[in-house]
């Protein structure tokens, strides 16, 4: 995939996402935080003011560490199609 293609697409599933109102699993928004984190290269700790969500947050992180930015932005970009659009 080149990467004005990439970009266009990854920039296209956040948008349905962030315009997605029906409920979606806790594992699959993970995912979805881990990974577009990661494509934005925010490497902030996460910011909840709630503790549990905080460590499952930095779990997802620590899932997703190995993971380089491409292949972050391809793995949201397949979850939305495959889990989100379905």
């Amino acid at each position: 995939m080149k990467k004005e293609k990439l970009h266009t697409d990854f920039a296209e599933a956040v948008e349905y996402i962030n315009n997605y109102t029906d409920p979606l699993p806790a594992d699959l928004l993970l995912k979805l935080y881990a990974y577009y984190k990661i494509a934005n290269k925010n490497y902030s700790s996460p910011d909840s003011k709630v503790p549990l969500i905080n460590a499952f947050k930095a779990n997802a992180l620590i899932q997703a560490k190995n993971m380089g930015r491409e292949d972050a932005m391809k793995a949201y970009i397949k979850l939305v199609k495959t889990e989100v659009k379905n």
